[in-house]
């Protein structure tokens, strides 16, 4: 957009929203971070992806860090990298390694990033069989030191958050025993827990399916719920957009969470068929779930500690990883726009006054009619960042650099 486009189209969304809504949401946008995920960056084919890889995908950690670092200088937004221990901190993707978690923290801040949550990483090597939840005692014992390691990088070198997903699951019924699979990881995560310091929030990631497909360990937000209830007011849920029956009422479920008072956090993703790789997109269910979000207080809240964490969440094997990522914060940035433009004591009339049609329309003019790509402009100019960071991006020669230096 063009210097003129920015303003008259602050102007019109001024005139119909009232000019210190405006304001405020330039400022909310300025305000917003969210993590990128490291692997996102990565090497990331084979299997349903057909071996693919887009050009210049970074072959080590340190090449990672580079390509989020330059994220963050177009966008502003983006100082955490997420990690994965066996992916990021591992010599043999079997066990974890703190001296080099130390030597990749040093090298994020030299890039002018942070490392960011932690993931121990269940599902490679040796858990085809269940991680926390297996039979196998050997392989529990493994996965709970795992955990621990995970809980104590987060703590020292990152930014106190460990985010667990877990693999765990059967293909047929009668293949494993439902109950007992849940009681295992139960108690696998509460030993591990006991021994990661209390300040190291703990999210409890839930998924729909896969890997497997008749049953997963932890499918939804409720069983989530309960492990991370049992743990400690240290512990909270991590809501994936993708990882749901499709036509799920997210933001249904963020509401519930948010007056829970558990601590939550958001992988942010879209889904069109299945799992969560594909980058974010402006639409409007993004918009209704930031809108929850805003409404509940937990983004941008100036008590931190009621904010939830926040992280981008995707790797397609097929579209370019840079373009991915800008795309998903800017899609972010639009949403969180279009949730603060909202007028809350017009519509809690409406409510009240059971003007069913009315409260819908006025809902639809903010969070899928109104154009904020203005509002979004605004808040990059301001801090001397580019109107558009995936235009910098392309007339930066970065995309050249990497696939010519990465071939």
């Amino acid at each position: 957009m063009t210097d003129s486009q920015i303003t008259a189209g602050l102007r019109a969304l001024e005139l119909e929203f009232g000019k210190e809504i405006v304001k405020h949401a330039v400022a909310a946008v300025q305000k917003f971070r969210v993590e990128v995920p490291g692997w996102v960056f990565g090497r990331f084919g084979g299997g349903r992806f057909g071996d693919y890889t887009p050009p210049g995908a970074a072959r080590t950690i340190y090449e990672k860090l580079d390509d989020a670092a330059f994220i963050h200088r177009l966008t502003g937004a983006t100082e955490t990298v997420a990690m994965h221990i066996l992916w990021d901190f591992s010599k043999d993707g079997v066990v974890g390694d703190l001296k080099i978690a130390e030597e990749v923290a040093r090298a994020a801040e030299e890039r002018g990033v942070r490392m960011g949550s932690v993931s121990p990483t269940y599902f490679l090597k040796g858990s085809h069989r269940g991680s926390l939840s297996s039979d196998d005692p050997a392989v529990r014992e493994r996965y709970i030191e795992q955990t621990i390691l995970g809980g104590q990088i987060a703590k020292d070198l990152g930014t106190r958050l460990l985010t667990l997903w877990f693999p765990d699951g059967s293909l047929y019924p009668g293949q494993i025993q439902l109950r007992r699979a849940f009681a295992n990881l139960e108690e696998s995560l509460q030993k591990a827990h006991r021994r990661i310091d209390p300040d190291v929030t703990v999210l409890i990631e839930y998924k729909l399916f896969e890997p497997g497909t008749y049953s997963t360990t932890v499918s939804d937000w409720g069983s989530a719920y309960v492990l991370a209830s049992r743990l400690g007011e240290n512990a909270g849920v991590l809501v994936d957009l993708g990882h749901h029956p499709h036509g799920k009422n997210i933001e249904q479920i963020v509401a519930y969470l948010i007056h829970s008072g558990i601590k939550g956090g958001f992988h942010f993703n879209t889904r069109y068929a299945a799992d969560d790789d594909q980058a974010v997109e402006p639409n409007p269910e993004m918009a209704r779930i930031f809108y929850e979000l805003v409404q509940g207080e937990v983004i941008l809240n100036d008590t931190p500690s009621k904010n939830w964490a926040y992280m981008i969440d995707q790797c397609s094997g097929r579209e370019n990883r840079m373009h991915a990522v800008l795309h998903s914060v800017d899609s972010l940035q639009l949403s969180l726009a279009k949730a603060l433009l909202v007028n809350g004591a017009r519509l809690r009339d409406y409510q009240q006054k059971d003007e069913i049609i009315l409260a819908n329309r006025m809902f639809n003019a903010a969070l899928l009619n109104a154009d904020v790509r203005p509002i979004v402009a605004a808040a990059r100019l301001d801090r001397n960042l580019p109107a558009d960071p995936l235009d910098a991006y392309m007339k930066s020669g970065y995309r050249e650099k990497i696939e010519t230096e990465r071939k």
